[in-house]
């Protein structure tokens, strides 16, 4: 694919598409300037207040740390589908550089992905060094997921059922 191919290829339908993109860019994490050597105590300090979130519920958003809020997305019924593709592909960058990751079963719905890509700026998040933190929406308790019938668990929680 050419340059021209590409570019046209990343032109959004929708207007504020372009201006939403620079924004999840600008809030993409500051890298540091010299990577700090990582020890075994840098580790279990990490995992010490990835527990303490989760104790203590009502602690800062993953949308308090990047500048997002949920807000800042138009609906998904406003957007073509190549419009979700790109933001939703541009989170993930912007999740990455934050040391976390998003995780979705392939199968999913364009707009459904949409919804929970952009509900995670309201999850509690603890921004972390060493590691990743990982969103995927799913308890195991496939009757309650977001995931609805694209819950990975459904299967198994149907047969478990079934005997």
């Amino acid at each position: 694919m050419n340059k021209q191919e590409k570019r046209r290829v990343n032109i959004a339908a929708h207007p504020y598409v372009p201006h939403l993109l620079e924004d999840i860019k600008a809030a993409h994490r500051p890298e540091e300037s010299e990577p700090a050597e990582s020890s075994i105590e840098d580790y279990l300090e990490e995992v010490d207040r990835y527990i303490y979130v989760e104790r203590h519920p009502g602690l800062c958003t993953f949308g308090d740390h990047c500048g997002l809020e949920p807000a800042d997305f138009p609906p998904s019924e406003q957007l073509i589908d190549r419009d979700i593709e790109m933001i939703c592909d541009a989170f993930e960058d912007l999740l990455f550089s934050w040391n976390a990751r998003l995780s979705l079963p392939e199968n999913i719905p364009l707009c459904l992905r949409y919804k929970l890509t952009v509900g995670v700026l309201s999850e509690e998040f603890i921004p972390m060094s060493i590691g990743y933190i990982t969103f995927d929406y799913c308890s195991g308790y496939a009757p309650d997921c977001p995931l609805g019938e694209y819950c990975p668990c459904l299967e198994i929680w149907n047969n478990d059922n079934d005997d």
